[in-house]
């Protein structure tokens, strides 16, 4: 049949937008381009696969038909290249992830870097985003896939834990705190104490544990983000209850985190997508990636010292 591979794309990409502007700048090609490759398809299929517009654009009956056939051709097709070792340093392709920005700083770039290092071709995009923000683009379809902390009650979402970790003291090597072996909840009152916001989903997970605690510390500094707390923590500013995953790893010449206890809090970190929707052969191996690997990083950071 006369049309090809780009035209084939072109096509799945608009589906999934529902936009010839918004797939034409994913594709990196011009609009009129997009609709002409849109049009070749069409002639050569012999069938209308969209409705068009000024305003939007929708498939028809038989555009929703082909579009799943187009997205297991396409991916079928992407998956062989991807399983030859020879070929993988010239695929490429895009990953957009939506990551919580407390996974962003230590714990992501390593497993960004062999992914990089195994297909030096495919772009990698990361939204660094609150965990309802997460939930929210994951749901639009906006990332292929994400990493939070929560999402297991949605039902139009799969969440696959791949790390329970706790909650630490982070604070800086000359503090007081520093030279114990844990640190309890009532501890954390009698020093400057900083806190996320309410808005964020970890203040959420803290204060439901700490409900029935009566000595819990009074925070005189809020963040929006566990990883700016991280940040006003080096400056000297203070302590702060953060999960272990946004701390660096043991041996950092500034920061180090002390075990939090009485009582003790964890959160679940997994992978979330959208429930049916298969990724494609990059986001896949992205994916695999994170879910074999990630235990061994837990290990690795939760080990005792």
């Amino acid at each position: 049949m006369n049309f090809d591979l780009p035209d084939l794309r072109a096509f799945v990409a608009v589906a999934k937008l529902g936009s010839f502007r918004a797939a034409a700048e994913e594709l990196h090609i011009s609009q009129p381009a997009l609709s002409r490759r849109i049009e070749k398809l069409e002639d050569a299929l012999g069938v209308r696969l969209f409705h068009r517009t000024t305003r939007k654009v929708d498939m028809t009956t038989v555009g929703r038909e082909f579009s799943h056939r187009a997205n297991e051709l396409l991916n079928s097709l992407e998956q062989s290249l991807m399983g030859i070792r020879d070929v993988a340093a010239h695929v490429s392709g895009e990953v957009t992830i939506a990551c919580i920005p407390s996974a962003v700083r230590y714990f992501l770039p390593g497993f960004l870097r062999i992914y990089h290092e195994r297909y030096p071709q495919i772009m990698v995009r990361i939204i660094d985003q609150g965990a309802n923000e997460v939930l929210t683009t994951i749901l639009r379809n906006e990332a292929d896939f994400g990493l939070n902390y929560i999402g297991t009650q949605e039902p139009d979402l799969e969440f696959e834990p791949i790390m329970k970790e706790p909650f630490v003291v982070a604070c800086r090597l000359e503090h007081p705190l520093a030279r114990k072996k844990k640190v309890t909840w009532s501890d954390l009152t009698s020093h400057e104490y900083m806190s996320v916001t309410k808005a964020s989903g970890n203040r959420f997970l803290l204060d439901l544990a700490l409900t029935d605690n009566p000595e819990r510390p009074r925070w005189y500094c809020e963040a929006q983000h566990v990883s700016t707390l991280v940040n006003l923590v080096e400056a000297g500013l203070g302590v702060a209850a953060v999960p272990r995953l946004s701390m660096p790893p043991d041996g950092h010449p500034t920061l180090i985190s002390v075990p939090l206890v009485e009582p003790a809090i964890t959160r679940t970190v997994g992978l979330i997508r959208r429930r049916g929707r298969p990724l494609s052969p990059a986001a896949q191996q992205f994916y695999d990636l994170l879910f074999a690997l990630a235990p061994k990083a837990k290990k690795r950071k939760t080990a005792a010292r």
